[in-house]
């Protein structure tokens, strides 16, 4: 038998797509993180009055702050008050919310 010319049965496995962490490694980084970004929209508004309409370029480097737009900071700050206090558990297709054990914990 020509081995160039077998097929191998291979599993179909569906690639897992990439979970998007917009956690930070604190609460205290994190909120420092928002004040930035809000205070960057709120002052780049604020001073169009004062100092024109070229201070809204500093609006988009809120984004940087953001990770993305505002609600990624809040989805960011919710995934960093919850790490290692949730834990996502699976069972027959169906995942829920539980409170992590303590082995998990001190495992990470």
């Amino acid at each position: 038998m020509d081995t160039e010319h077998t097929t191998h049965a291979t599993k179909s496995t569906r690639p897992t797509p990439p979970v998007r962490d917009f956690a930070s490694k604190s609460v205290p980084r994190h909120l420092a993180r928002g004040a930035v970004g809000f205070g960057l929209i709120i002052g780049s508004v604020a001073l169009v009055p004062v100092a024109g309409p070229a201070t809204l370029l500093a609006a988009p480097l809120a984004l940087i702050a953001f990770r993305g737009c505002p609600t990624c900071w809040l989805v960011g700050l919710a995934q960093t008050v919850s790490r290692g206090r949730l834990e996502r558990q699976c069972e027959d297709g169906v995942c829920t919310l539980a409170k992590a054990h303590p082995a998990t914990k001190a495992a990470e």
